[in-house]
């Protein structure tokens, strides 16, 4: 028996579209929205701005902290949804031992699209010219428990609505009828 899911990550490479999809899910399942990128440090902003890609290191408090919001909001039984690359398997697994039952549902988008993403994107510290070095650092979660993964150039309400059908239905494997 797993535990109740009460938290999604929402994962992938820059330009899947994770906050669109993370917002969207969070309205329909009435969940808390936490955005991964709000919690990153001066420092590794800095860094990813000037073109660097983050390394295990600059990853490691903010996942740390990611847990920590994680379950702050998840306390009383809430819902909640984080936007967080999770790009690794270590990543992923940091983040379950910080909350047991958690799920992910991964946008897969191909380097071209994400790229062509990115570039668009106005204001954001994340620039383009990094895209290769988040192919080069995932790990796709195809075979990992509690992940659902859906293609990411489908339209945002109909990931959500994927997202939150396949979310309900993992409360029927999470608990024993």
């Amino acid at each position: 028996m797993h535990p109740r899911i009460n938290a999604l990550v929402v994962m992938g490479v820059a330009g899947c579209g994770k906050s669109s999809v993370g917002q969207a899910i969070a309205k329909l399942t009435d969940a808390v929205f936490i955005e991964g990128d709000a919690f990153h440090p001066p420092a590794n902003i800095a860094k990813m701005s000037a073109g660097i890609p983050l390394d295990d290191n600059d990853r490691a408090g903010w996942l740390v902290r990611l847990g920590e919001e994680l379950r702050a909001a998840t306390r009383g039984g809430q819902r909640a949804v984080l936007t967080c690359s999770a790009l690794r398997h270590a990543y992923r697994r940091q983040l379950r031992q910080s909350l047991p039952g958690l799920g992910f549902v991964y946008l897969e988008l191909a380097r071209e699209t994400a790229g062509e993403r990115v570039a668009s994107r106005p204001d954001h510290f994340m620039p383009a010219s990094l895209i290769d070095s988040q192919f080069a650092a995932l790990e796709p979660p195809h075979v990992e428990p509690l992940t659902l993964v859906l293609d990411a150039t489908l339209p945002v309400d109909q990931l959500s609505q994927e997202a939150e059908a396949w979310w309900k239905s993992t409360d029927s494997i999470a608990r024993p009828a």
